[in-house]
């Protein structure tokens, strides 16, 4: 009888065991179905964030120089920045749309002609072949869906993440004490020292970034000028603001420069080809290495494997943010893991 009891009780401990477990892990597979489904969400977040840090940087700067109180520094901040995107766009909008409509127009025949050229040698030939055929179209635009997702479309995302931004800018106070708050009691000092390494790392990040992009603009306004493309000033604030993009930044914003040349002739578009890789290969290894040696330095290879990890994850936001996340990801193991690691 109590052999019977004993066998019966192991049995509901095993049971419940087995329960345990199960339910361990199913909460784990749930747990990583909502990051998968969410992450995009938290990469607009992050987007936020930067454009938080980039506002409070001008309004800064604006302090430092006039000493105005604060909130009309930062409301000159935003505003300003506003307006000039606004009329920015207004001031190009209509000579790109008549250059796409001029683009648009001549294209299909400038296409041929490349083909025509350079199916005239074997090599050329089969590489037209196989880049023409039905599989690597479908392959090409599976990539293009996969990488270029958004979360909410362009439009819809740039509008959660101005807006973020802004509520970011203007009280950052409340949501860094909000993410303390959710921090245990012994680990709050601790937070808030990783909370303001963030930041500081991030606007370091952010500062040497946006003078490598605006190094760029510069020097592919007057490659472009020297070349004497049309558009060259648009074509130079594409290449800038898609320098923003480590590793494949340069090569999409190498495309419209491209196809514009095409319009002129093969050479200029070989041409125009070898200066986006030299202005590249200058941003590369003396522009970017210049910048990060004095402000922060995130090796090239976890770059690109970060990029290739999240794009598939968040699609174009992935390849834009890969960066931040990583120098994010790389703050917190500094300062969780590896100063825990030395001795004192």
């Amino acid at each position: 009888m109590k052999n019977n009891e004993i066998n019966h009780e192991q049995d509901i401990s095993y049971s419940k065991k087995v329960w345990i477990k199960g339910s361990i892990y199913a909460l784990i597979v749930i747990l990583i179905l909502v990051f998968k489904a969410t992450f995009s969400v938290f990469l607009l977040i992050l987007a936020g964030g930067l454009i938080a840090l980039f506002f409070t940087g001008v309004s800064d700067l604006i302090c430092r120089k006039t000493k105005w109180k604060e909130w009309l520094c930062l409301t000159i901040s935003v505003v300003g920045i506003l307006l000039l995107i606004i009329a920015m766009f207004w001031l190009i909008g209509s000579k790109v749309q008549s250059q796409i409509s001029q683009l648009t127009d001549a294209l299909p025949q400038t296409v041929e002609n490349a083909k025509a050229t350079i199916s005239q040698h074997s090599i050329g030939k089969k590489l037209v072949d196989k880049l023409s055929s039905p599989e690597s179209m479908n392959k090409a635009k599976g990539l293009a869906e996969t990488f270029f997702k958004t979360t909410f479309g362009v439009f819809g995302d740039i509008y959660i993440i101005l807006f973020i931004g802004i509520f970011f800018t203007v009280s950052p106070k409340v949501y860094t004490r909000g993410v303390i708050k959710l921090i245990p009691p012994g680990g709050k000092e601790k937070g808030g020292e990783v909370l303001d390494k963030l930041g500081t790392n991030l606007k370091k990040w952010l500062k040497g970034k946006i003078f490598a992009m605006f190094i760029v603009f510069v020097l592919t306004a007057i490659g472009l000028a020297i070349i004497d493309l049309p558009m060259l000033l648009t074509l130079a604030l594409v290449a800038g603001i898609l320098n923003f993009i480590p590793n494949f930044g340069p090569l999409i914003a190498m495309i419209p420069a491209v196809l514009i040349a095409l319009l002129q002739g093969l050479p200029t578009a070989a041409i125009v080809v070898g200066l986006y890789l030299l202005i590249q290969f200058v941003e590369s290894n003396f522009i970017t290495p210049m910048v990060q040696q004095k402000l922060v330095s995130i090796p090239p290879a976890l770059i690109i494997i970060a990029q290739l990890l999240i794009s598939p994850l968040a699609g174009g936001w992935g390849l834009v943010l890969a960066t931040p996340l990583m120098l994010i990801i790389i703050v917190i193991v500094q300062e969780l893991y590896i100063k825990k690691q030395q001795p004192e």
